[in-house]
């Protein structure tokens, strides 16, 4: 499914989650930029990987020793934190976490406000990151994306509007068909996609 409009009506220009979409689209152009100026995969246990990614990432392993790093490092892993919620792997990651994020984050930046939806944003991509981290505190492989963040906007969502509907493509045998479709089922499907992707192919 692919989700196309947000039913919902918003009453003011939802500045905040546009300024996150051009963050996020600039790191990611930048991403790609300097990878071609300078050699960027480095081998890793799990295969090569981006060096970039590797640098600004949050990975498992330095955080599963907070405390150790909470004096002599903290800056440095404390910032990457942050600066991967604007890193994605590639242009289907972006793309996917940026179309979500205008459809359910325009409507929840209208109704709670632009403060209490930044707190809301970074809260959520902060929970979500640890959560992927402490799943396995040996890994290696960086924590990069905005999908913690958009997951906890997706949620407020619902909370705010539980019968909401979302205009989608719906895949019906193999023809892409256009219609309203429950926000719970759109979101729904994007867990499942995420869970897949966790799981198997990451």
């Amino acid at each position: 499914m692919i989700p196309l409009q947000n039913n919902m009506r918003t009453r003011r220009f939802p500045v905040v989650t546009v300024s996150l979409i051009v963050m996020n689209l600039i790191f990611f152009a930048l991403d790609r930029l300097t990878s071609h100026v300078e050699p960027t995969l480095v081998p890793t246990k799990s295969g090569e990987m981006r060096q970039v990614l590797l640098l600004l990432g949050g990975i498992s392993d330095h955080y599963s020793m907070i405390p150790k790093y909470i004096v002599t490092e903290f800056s440095r892993y404390w910032t990457t934190i942050f600066i991967a919620f604007f890193l994605h792997a590639n242009w289907l990651h972006v793309g996917g976490n940026m179309l979500y994020l205008w459809i359910f984050g325009s409507c929840v930046e209208d109704t709670i406000g632009k403060p209490r939806y930044l707190v809301l944003y970074f809260a959520s991509g902060l929970i979500g990151a640890f959560a992927h981290i402490y799943s396995d505190v040996t890994s290696t492989v960086p924590v990069v994306g905005a999908s913690g963040a958009v997951a906890g906007l997706m949620g407020a969502y619902i909370v705010l509007f539980p019968k909401a509907e979302i205009l989608t493509i719906v895949p019906i045998f193999f023809i892409g068909t256009v219609m309203d479709v429950p926000a719970l089922v759109v979101i729904g499907f994007w867990a499942v996609l995420q869970f897949i992707n966790a799981t198997w192919l990451g």
